[in-house]
């Protein structure tokens, strides 16, 4: 039985799944892995089901739902499947190559070896750096991260990140009924509220590279939760009323 949990959302990733899974179990380090798919029409679930029949069986795992519900909750799904099964460290990463799984024994590291409570792939410290995104996409993902870090004074430099491995005590901790957020502003929020438990943080440099295959998730919607959910959280905060 592994005690690491990566929770890989999916939505129409067909043309990545097969190969991101291979790389994370060719690992030296035993990763178990958990697929939250969204009832992916591109067959995206039955992929990763033969796969379990055919391969993984002992370390592959999968969570179909209903329908497009969101990043935030496919995470929070995965988090209290994770609890349930008694994961140590748990980690969130995407399906299509944008985080490296050769970067997954780094962050379990910060907080395995280092004794952090989160650790965060980071794309804005030293060392971290985004391939083959425009720069105005860049632009606007480093400034979006200023603004975070403006309004929360969270002292992390990329707050909008999603690679992250927590230790379990803090999933245990917060009220993941409560989380509320479901597109980038699920990212700040579970940064912001892991702070204010007390919680330590810890970045690891990594390179971003933009995706190759599938399509990207990224909408206005998403965007407008951020820049409105910012300033919700922060105003809960300085209210007490924070869950």
């Amino acid at each position: 039985m592994s005690s690491n949990l990566v929770i890989i959302p999916t939505y129409n990733e067909k043309d990545n799944i097969e190969d991101i899974l291979h790389v994370i179990f060719s690992l030296e380090s035993n990763f178990h892995v958990l697929i939250v798919d969204d009832n992916s029409p591109d067959g995206t679930a039955s992929i990763v089901k033969k796969l379990i029949a055919d391969t993984y069986q002992s370390k592959l795992f999968i969570e179909e739902r209903t329908g497009k519900l969101g990043l935030g909750t496919a995470y929070i799904h995965g988090f209290k499947w994770a609890l349930k099964h008694q994961y140590t460290y748990i980690f969130e990463m995407d399906a299509d190559f944008s985080h490296n799984p050769a970067d997954l024994p780094r962050l379990l590291d910060a907080c395995k070896g280092e004794q952090y409570d989160m650790s965060v792939g980071s794309r804005y410290i030293k060392g971290g750096k985004v391939v083959n995104w425009p720069l105005s996409r860049i632009f606007i993902s480093y400034f979006a991260s200023v603004y975070v870090r403006i309004i929360t004074w969270m002292p992390v430099r990329d707050t909008t990140a999603g690679f992250v491995c927590y230790h379990r005590k803090v999933l245990e901790t917060l009220d993941l009924d409560n989380i509320r957020f479901v597109g980038y502003a699920f990212q700040i929020e579970m940064k912001f509220k892991t702070l204010k438990k007390q919680f330590k943080i810890a970045e690891v440099p990594i390179t971003f590279v933009d995706r190759k295959k599938g399509v990207s998730k990224m909408n206005k919607g998403i965007i407008k939760e951020a820049v409105w959910g910012v300033l919700s959280l922060q105003w809960q905060h300085l209210r007490g009323k924070l869950k």
